[in-house]
């Protein structure tokens, strides 16, 4: 499968263990994450590897379903993490003929800081020229500025939408 790369970062000012606690939570994925109106596990539980979930996104009038897989989680337990962890949390998204895979690292910036890195992996052929036509994947940097904007400052990503 040929694939297209791209990656992105962003630093949130919050804590690392609260960072992963907003992304690890189902019930707050819509109201932060641009796009996404339905994000359910329908097996095991959520957030674990193995996890399959339905993921419901729109984009204009256009509503895509796709199906969620969780690769990697790491630590298991988001609370109390050590310094030295950095945490991962890797997923598959497959549905409709295309497929992606996402690979998010919280790192602590400093105690009141996190910073988010993602590496987005493509194999969509409009998705993969329009990687080799833009620095940056419109849709990326969308997900890290409205996840940005809920945990700093608990703007819910669907207000304001049309």
């Amino acid at each position: 499968m040929c694939a297209t790369k791209d990656t992105n970062s962003i630093e949130i000012a919050l804590p690392r263990e609260k960072v992963a606690q907003l992304l690890a939570d189902p019930a707050q994925i819509p109201k932060c994450l641009c796009g996404v109106v339905l994000h359910e596990p329908v097996s095991e539980t959520h957030g674990q590897p193995g996890t399959e979930s339905r993921v419901v996104m729109q984009s204009g009038k256009r509503k895509i379903e796709r199906t969620e897989t969780i690769t990697r989680r790491n630590p298991a337990d988001l609370h109390e993490i050590p310094t030295e962890v950095v945490v991962h949390f890797d997923r598959e998204i497959a549905g409709a003929g295309r497929w992606s895979a996402l690979r998010d690292r919280l790192t602590e910036a400093d105690p009141e800081t996190t910073l988010w890195e993602s590496e987005y992996r493509f194999d969509s052929l409009p998705i993969r020229l329009m990687g080799q036509l833009m620095p940056r994947l419109p849709q990326a940097v969308a997900a890290h500025a409205g996840f940005k904007a809920f945990a700093e400052q608990g703007k819910n990503v669907r207000e304001g939408r049309n």
